[in-house]
């Protein structure tokens, strides 16, 4: 595995070296313009610097939440000769950040070249291999008490197996979390700090343009549809998140065991969480698929594809397996349901759902770096 990941670097590092170099090319002439400086986070944190180190350019790639508006906002973007394009620059480095302090490296790689098969393969061989399991027990098709799930499957088993694939997918994402932020050297943080990088984590205020109307994705139009389904799908997965907390507290703390009645706390939050994860996800994937090219890197469309699709099938059999959970087809349905499951959190360390965990230690670097003296004294915040 050391040597394999050895060579997956050593083949890489002249990309992901061309790409901080465009990069910094390209903010060399941003801090001499400064006309997108009331934009974004990306901006002020630009004006702080006079030279861009890979670190530099690392932290940057990801402050920038990609939503475009500079691109058309500036005087100096393709076809003029500077060819000034911050959102395809910065998405270039993300992606290459994805890889490059994932753990195990060379599954980032993977994943980086084929999204959608990984994922999609992922759960379609976990399906199947759950299916085989139900056929030879003779478990496929039977009527099930009362939408007990646990007739299928065990408390213990699903317990043990999700558990495990949780437990790996939390340590894979912690350890590529704390060497993105060893490496961005963010100094010494704060409660003020947190709160505010909390708040706009929370709010995706960046993600509204600096205006206030939105960003742009097919063209130079403002809308807001892209932060909506945004929220949508963050919050309909943290609402599943709670569903499945809450349900546990019901079993180890009050020895409430499932099935749970269509009005109690854990099913009303998945359904409102599974509700949102099907809104959510639809409108980004239109949004992806409308997106224009120039807006970011089409290499990385299968990457965001992929989480978006699992998501939303994720949210679909979940639904359909709360609405047929007293018929026959309850444990395909939940076999499906637990397959795709399973395959979102094997994949969650190597794909999009990894942004979110960079782009809020960014906005965390963000937030403490603000509160510090800027002693180039080169920009306000």
């Amino acid at each position: 595995m050391q040597q394999l990941e050895a060579l997956i670097a050593e083949a890489s590092q002249l990309g992901n070296a061309a790409h901080e170099q465009e990069v910094a090319r390209i903010m060399q002439i941003c801090n001499a313009c400064r006309y997108c400086e009331g934009f974004c986070a990306v901006f002020p944190a630009m004006t702080r610097r006079i030279a861009f180190s890979s670190a530099d350019i690392h932290y940057l790639a990801n402050l920038c939440h990609n939503c475009g508006a500079c691109l058309h906002a500036c005087q100096y973007a393709p076809p003029h000769d500077f060819g000034v394009n911050v959102p395809l620059a910065m998405a270039r480095v993300r992606k290459d950040t994805y890889i490059e302090f994932a753990w195990p490296k060379a599954l980032g790689v993977l994943y980086k070249t084929n999204g959608i098969a990984v994922a999609l393969g992922s759960s379609v061989s976990i399906i199947a291999f759950f299916l085989l399991s139900l056929a030879l027990n003779g478990n496929l098709l039977i009527s099930i008490t009362d939408g007990n799930f646990y007739e299928i499957f065990s408390h213990n088993t699903l317990a043990y197996i999700f558990g495990a694939v949780f437990v790996y997918a939390l340590l894979a994402l912690g350890i590529g979390l704390a060497r993105f932020w060893r490496e961005i050297s963010p100094g010494q943080s704060s409660g003020a700090a947190a709160a505010e990088a909390a708040h706009d984590a929370l709010t995706l205020k960046y993600l509204g343009g600096g205006h206030g109307e939105g960003c742009n994705n097919a063209d130079d139009a403002f809308s807001l549809w892209r932060k909506r389904f945004h929220h949508f799908t963050f919050y309909g997965f943290m609402l599943c998140f709670a569903a499945t907390s809450v349900a546990t507290l019901y079993h180890y703390m009050l020895n409430l065991h499932a099935p749970y009645a269509l009005t109690s706390l854990p099913v009303l939050l998945g359904t409102l969480g599974g509700v949102g994860l099907v809104i959510g996800p639809i409108g980004l994937l239109y949004l992806n698929l409308q997106r224009a090219p120039a807006h970011g890197d089409t290499t990385q469309q299968p990457m965001d594809r992929a989480f978006i699709l699992l998501l939303l099938l994720i949210s679909i059999s979940g639904l359909a397996l709360l609405a047929y959970r007293d018929t026959m087809y309850m444990p395909i349905l939940l076999v499906v349901h637990l397959g795709f499951v399973m395959g979102f959190f094997l994949t969650m360390p190597y794909g999009k759902f990894a942004h979110g965990i960079y782009r809020s230690a960014a906005l965390l670097k963000n937030a403490i770096e603000k509160r510090q003296k800027n002693t180039l004294q080169l920009g306000s915040d």
